[in-house]
Formats: structure tokens, sequence, C-alpha cells
């Protein structure tokens, strides 16, 4: 299925964004409305590289991926643990869906890529408008703070030294953890049934078209579940309400 669209994305010369139209223009067709959030939850993952270790080809230059990066992330407990790969960063919504997604060498902070990840329509005043914005306090900064409004920052406090969280801010973020869980989620989906925790290529722009790839039929398939479960409650309902 995912062969055939990308044939008529070559056939008709269209963007991912215009591709995306036309798929939803068919879900629409056949009773299925696909229908972005409102809110923005943001995050990054880590993928290992296809070949991420350092090894002497036939002609004893290194094998390792050259466009991949060195990640160093400390773990829950508070080991540390260095990956060469990529990232992939995302922003999904409440029921799952990705919105938008940005693929970047493993070792670009992700905080670089935040403003690229945003979803803002506009309102009618004409000013940008993001909904609100749940991420984790990697992101958390005084620019951040004025881009998002304090009714739209749901982005997690950070502790600093000698400034701890106040017991407002450690409740704030309980709430803020129950959303921001959701990306994480869908992170871990990708890469239990699509397998994207490891590169299949050498090179970024390869890796990127494949994730993106993924992330379009993690979509069409959450759509179909919700429909699914839509018609399912439906049922029940009609089945009651005789």
């Amino acid at each position: 299925m995912m062969f055939k669209v990308l044939i008529l994305q070559a056939w008709y010369n269209l963007s991912d964004e215009a591709l995306e139209k036309q798929i939803n223009t068919h879900l629409e067709r056949n009773s299925i409305t696909v229908s972005l959030g409102s809110i923005n939850i943001i995050d990054a993952t880590v993928i290992e590289a296809k070949q991420s270790r350092k090894r002497k080809g036939k002609d004893g230059n290194n094998t390792q991926d050259s466009e991949a990066g060195y990640n160093v992330k400390t773990a829950a407990d508070g080991k540390r643990k260095t990956t060469y790969g990529f990232k992939a960063h995302a922003n999904v919504d409440e029921d799952g869906f990705v919105k938008k997604m940005t693929f970047t060498p493993g070792n670009v902070h992700d905080s670089q890529k935040f403003d690229k990840l945003l979803d803002c329509g506009r309102a009618k005043d004409k000013l940008k408008t993001c909904g609100e914005v749940y991420a984790d306090s990697t992101y958390a900064n005084k620019k951040n703070d004025k881009k998002l409004g304090k009714k739209n920052n749901k982005v997690l406090h950070r502790a600093y030294r000698n400034t701890p969280l106040t017991q407002v801010q450690k409740q704030e973020n309980k709430q803020r953890l129950s959303i921001r869980y959701i990306v994480e989620r869908t992170f871990g989906l990708l890469k239990l049934h699509h397998g994207l925790g490891k590169a299949r290529y050498l090179g970024l722009e390869r890796n990127k078209t494949r994730a993106q790839l993924i992330a379009m039929s993690h979509n069409l398939k959450t759509g179909m579940n919700i429909f699914k479960e839509m018609q399912r409650l439906k049922s029940l309902r009609d089945y009651y309400i005789q």
C-alpha cells in the first residue's frame, strides 16, 4: 500500500503535505475523517546507525555512517548511555498522530528543532497560536517561555542548582507528564512495530525518508483503529437504543 502511495507521489509530483491531503480526502470519501488534535507533544528519540561501530573497511577507512553522530544520554538509573546514530524529532497530538517530524544526526540537541516542530495556526487577529505545548525540561528556556505564553506553556519545569522545584511546580509537572507520555508511547510503537530503533540505510536522507514513511503508516493505522472503535461504539449504542 505504501509503495503505491509513493508511486502516486512520483507520478503527480506531490509534496509530502499534498500527499497527506490526498490521503485524507480519500478517507473522508469513505466516511473516515482524520483531524489532528490541537495540542503539541514534542520529543526526540535516538535511532542507532546501521553501521555504528568504528571498523576498518577493505580500503582501510572507517565504515561508520559519516552522516550520523554520537548521542549521550543519562538514563533513569543515572548511567550514561552513548549511541552513534540519528534522532527523530516529532510532534504528536493527543491521539498519537504524528503531526510533524524532522530527522538529524544524533548529536543535535533536542531543543534546536523545537521551533520547526511547532504546529501553529493563525487566530482571528492574525497572530500565530500554537495551542498547548507539552515537552520535557530539555526544552525549558526563557525564549520558549516567551514564545508560548503562560497559558499554552506545558513544558516540564526544570530545577536548577540552589533552586529546587516548588510544590506547585512538582504538581504541574505530574499533570503534564500524564499527557507527555503519549509521545513516548508513539515512539515505542514506531520502534516495536516498524523497526525505527535501528537505521536501515547509510546516510541521513534515506533514513529520514524511511522515518517519514513509518510515521505515515502509523497515522493511517491509528486512524483506522479509531474508526473501528467508533464503529464498535456506534453498534453498541444502536443495539441498546433498539
